[in-house]
């Protein structure tokens, strides 16, 4: 039986054209990486699947490879809806999306960040080994929140960045600084794109985001004062929403419309 593998071109999966949505899952066969020789071959690795009793082969495409004709480039992103829709199994989804963030990670990582040599590849340990100066390296990781905030109205907050496509809201959301608690975070980028004040911050959930290497982690927090007022730079404009009467909203199978998926069920 042929060796079968994922394909990935940064934060996309590549197929050939003739694959099907309910194939997504299987990989492609590695034989056909020759595909991609060019202008640099691709970079083929293994790494330790979630469950630590399997391994999952990588084909790592460089960003300058031109697609073939017969190949079709998927983002990743996109496999939240469709693995849902097929109720396909989500530990193989969870597989994609941890071999989709090592993938990019083993790019960005080739040379050693304190001594400039060429970096080596540990599989056993999942990191970067620096063969000059013995430094370790393990795929980075940055976490960020995300956050729903109601009122006392039962009402959500939900902000349009000038990122997102037109009449698409979604939470308030940033990354983590050095020396912040989460809670910290989530107060602060609130504050500071949406100018207003929340109270009873909790935890609710986390999900890998690979775009190119997110752990999101989802709060939920009650308005407590202020007017709000985007902050023009990334927020254009936010408003509070009831149920019946809810713009374009993020994707199913994101961490952002589960937490407005639960509050809608509330």
């Amino acid at each position: 039986m042929n060796k079968r593998a994922f394909f990935f071109q940064g934060d996309c999966l590549l197929l050939p054209a003739q694959t099907s949505e309910s194939e997504i899952d299987t990989g492609v066969p590695l034989e056909l990486a020759v595909n991609f020789e060019n202008p640099e071959p691709p970079d083929v690795f293994e790494i330790n699947s979630r469950n630590s009793v399997s391994v999952t082969t990588c084909v790592s495409v460089s960003a300058n490879a031109a697609l073939p004709d017969n190949w079709k480039s998927l983002p990743v992103r996109q496999l939240f809806a469709i693995f849902r829709a097929a109720e396909k199994n989500n530990a193989d989804f969870e597989n994609i999306i941890r071999a989709c963030h090592v993938s990019q990670w083993k790019r960005e990582s080739r040379f050693c960040g304190t001594c400039g040599a060429e970096n080596n590849y540990n599989a056993e340990e999942g990191c970067r080994l620096c063969p000059a100066c013995g430094r370790m390296e393990f795929p980075r990781i940055c976490p960020a929140v995300i956050i729903i905030i109601t009122d006392n109205e039962n009402r959500i907050l939900l902000a349009h960045n000038k990122k997102f496509r037109a009449g698409l809201y979604s939470h308030i959301a940033g990354f983590n600084e050095a020396g912040e608690t989460l809670e910290e975070t989530a107060a602060r980028e609130i504050r500071e794109e949406i100018n207003i004040e929340v109270s009873g911050i909790e935890y609710v959930k986390s999900q890998p985001w690979p775009f190119p290497n997110s752990l999101m982690t989802g709060f939920k927090a009650r308005y407590l004062s202020g007017e709000i007022r985007p902050d023009g730079i990334e927020i254009e404009d936010a408003q509070w929403f009831t149920k019946d009467n809810l713009p374009l909203l993020p994707a199913e199978g994101s961490l952002s419309r589960l937490l407005i998926n639960r509050w809608l069920a509330e």
